[in-house]
C-alpha cells in the first residue's frame, strides 16, 4: 500500500473523478461527529491537510442557489444527531474497503463492471489509502440499511436511506479522533 500522503490521497479519490460523488473530509469539531455532516454537505469546509476534495458540484449554480445541494438537510438534522444516525449503519473496516470500490463504479454496481476483476486490485489499494488517512479505531458508517455491516458490497446494492434529491445515493461517512470523512455517489 502507498504510504498516505497528499499525493497518494489525490491518486486515491481520482477513483471518484468519473462519476457524481462528492468525496471530502473536514475537521472533526463535535464530539458528535453526525454534527459535522451538514458543513461537509454544504461544501462550507475545507480539507483540513488542505489536500484535494471531489466535489461535483463545487461552483454549480444548483450549488449556489442552495448550499447543501443535492443534499437534503433536514431541520432537525442540524439541531440534533439523531435525526440521521438513525440511517447510518456502522460497518467494519474491510467492508468499507469494499463500499468505497463499489462507490467508484458507474452504476454503484460491480457486477455491472466488465473489466473488474482486471482492475479489482488496483481499486481496493485505493480505498485502503484513503481508510489509512483513519487509523484503527475509527468509525464507517453506510446509509444502505439493516444488514449493512455483512452486507456484500460486491453485489448489487438494493436498499438504501436517501439523504439526497437524486434518484440514488450511495454513501460513507467515515469518523476518527480528528476527523469527518465523506464519499456520497450519486445515480
Amino acid at each position: 500500500m502507498a504510504e498516505l500522503d497528499e499525493r497518494s490521497w489525490s491518486d486515491a479519490i481520482d477513483m471518484y473523478e468519473r462519476r457524481a460523488t462528492i468525496a471530502k473530509v473536514t475537521g472533526r469539531e463535535h464530539e458528535n461527529w453526525v454534527l459535522d455532516l451538514p458543513a461537509l454537505m454544504r461544501g462550507d469546509t475545507r480539507d483540513t491537510r488542505g489536500w484535494r476534495t471531489v466535489d461535483i458540484w463545487e461552483g454549480e449554480l444548483d450549488r449556489l442557489d442552495e448550499p447543501s445541494y443535492p443534499f437534503v438537510i433536514p431541520p432537525d438534522g442540524v439541531a440534533t444527531a439523531d435525526a440521521w444516525k438513525r440511517y447510518l449503519y456502522e460497518i467494519p473496516r474491510s467492508q468499507a474497503v469494499r463500499f468505497l470500490v463499489a462507490l467508484s463504479t458507474p452504476w454503484i454496481d460491480v457486477t455491472k463492471e466488465t473489466d473488474f476483476e482486471e482492475r479489482r486490485e488496483t481499486l481496493e489499494a485505493k480505498a485502503r489509502v484513503i481508510l489509512s488517512r483513519f487509523p484503527e479505531g475509527s468509525h464507517f458508517y453506510a446509509n444502505t440499511g439493516h444488514g449493512s455491516d455483512t452486507r456484500d458490497y460486491y453485489q448489487r446494492v438494493s436498499r438504501w436511506y436517501s439523504f439526497s434529491v437524486r434518484t440514488f445515493d450511495f454513501g460513507l461517512v467515515l469518523v476518527s479522533e480528528a476527523e469527518v470523512g465523506m464519499v456520497w455517489s450519486f445515480r
